[in-house]
């Protein structure tokens, strides 16, 4: 090797190792894509987006951008944790992120970068025993690695839903009428256990009917949404909450249920001014019928299951960040599936109740929004998003088979919203 070539390699030695550690430099932030066909595990990635948030990392969420895309700080670890898990991603440079922002921030796209500040701590209403039917949100948590606590009648009357920004409600009856399950299955084992269960613990608290004591719970858990909660209901919990905040006061129970009629003329009595979502709905009286009110369009509905299907609306990313957020998908039309409330009734919603997802030519609502309060909720219809009529006894939906569930993605998305930074109101 001559003197000369030597001199060139002394020369290039430097600026070869200064644009390396400008490269390496530069790659500081974890790009999570969420679109159709460039993430191989969507419910995974909100898994490694609450775990960037839980270990005080920053993360954005890019609405309506490459399927509601994630923008996470740049961390060795976050990198380990998605090829553990699964998740696609790509390490980008500050100037790749800059170029996404600006594009995102363009009036004319309909795009937002929002802010992601802290993991919300999570709650799940279950009763401790478990029940005879699998609950999607504990289901799609436990797969995407989001931790959560159970809490039922006991901590929620004591008032420990403060210690939470988000509950879930799911296969729940707050109507005192044990699921309306008694026509088919009142001398079922576990429909006796559930009920002695119930019986027992309104009496441990105090309540001589279970029907009281669920009213109370289920003001409890309205006076949190007031105080600035989030509430995520599905299946029974979306119309037996209203159900029971509106006949507060009133015996809507026949005898087999709480031990003596029901009140005459209950449904002139009813108070719609005290629900979060449903009104001018009639409350079904037959006991033995599987259903609680008009609300729900399990019975109405006559639609195929090959052409079952619901459409997501298009809102605001910029003006309407928080509709926007909970609709983020890698499809616009999400499969429908069946449960004891499948989805509901167009004409029982109250205007005041963003409709979020509908098979307009059902007439019906899968997906609504709505505030109370300083708070929020969010109802979504049907019971188990991959298994379309879900019935008791059947085995759990196996979530590794549906990695990239829309109908899952609409859940996460809710759990998500809470950490989203607020937007301070003008004066």
């Amino acid at each position: 090797m001559t003197a000369n070539m030597k001199q060139k390699i002394r020369y290039f030695i430097p600026i070869l190792i200064s644009l390396l550690l400008s490269n390496f430099a530069f790659a500081s932030f974890v790009y999570i894509p969420m679109s159709d066909n460039n993430q191989s595990n969507h419910l995974k990635a909100y898994g490694i987006t609450y775990w960037t948030l839980k270990n005080g990392l920053k993360a954005k969420w890019l609405l309506n951008y490459d399927g509601g895309a994630f923008l996470l700080e740049h961390n060795d670890e976050i990198v380990t944790e998605c090829k553990i898990r699964g998740v696609s991603y790509r390490v980008i440079s500050d100037t790749e992120a800059e170029q996404i922002l600006t594009e995102i921030s363009s009036p004319s796209k309909n795009m937002e970068a929002v802010l992601l500040e802290k993991a919300p701590k999570i709650a799940v209403y279950s009763p401790k025993t478990k029940l005879p039917w699998d609950d999607a949100v504990t289901m799609v948590l436990t797969y995407a690695e989001i931790p959560f606590d159970v809490v039922y009648d006991e901590e929620v009357l004591d008032e420990k839903l403060l210690l939470y920004e988000w509950l879930h409600l799911h296969h729940e009856d707050f109507t005192g009428q044990y699921g309306k399950f008694y026509g088919a299955y009142r001398s079922a084992p576990w429909y006796l256990k559930e009920k002695r269960n119930a019986e027992e613990l309104a009496t441990k608290l105090g309540y001589s009917k279970v029907s009281e004591e669920k009213l109370d719970v289920a003001k409890k858990i309205r006076n949190y949404v007031i105080g600035g909660g989030f509430m995520f209901a599905m299946c029974s919990a979306t119309d037996s909450f209203d159900i029971a905040l509106s006949a507060d006061g009133v015996d809507i129970c026949e005898t087999m249920f709480d031990g003596d009629p029901s009140e005459a003329n209950y449904q002139s009595k009813i108070d719609y001014s005290k629900t979060f979502a449903f009104t001018d709905f009639k409350l079904e009286r037959n006991p033995v019928q599987y259903e609680f009110s008009s609300i729900d369009m399990t019975m109405k509905r006559r639609i195929q299951r090959t052409t079952d299907y619901f459409s997501l609306m298009n809102f605001s990313a910029k003006w309407d960040p928080v509709p926007t957020m909970l609709c983020q998908n890698h499809t616009q039309l999400v499969k429908g599936f069946m449960g004891q409330t499948t989805s509901f009734d167009r004409n029982t919603i109250k205007p005041t109740v963003l409709v979020m997802g509908e098979n307009k030519t059902n007439g019906e609502a899968r997906y609504i929004h709505g505030t109370k309060g300083k708070g929020m909720f969010t109802f979504y219809g049907g019971h188990d998003p991959e298994d379309y009529s879900h019935r008791v006894g059947d085995p759990k939906t196996e979530l590794d088979l549906h990695p990239n569930s829309p109908g899952y993605r609409l859940i996460l998305n809710n759990v998500l919203f809470p950490a989203a930074k607020k937007k301070k109101q003008k004066t």
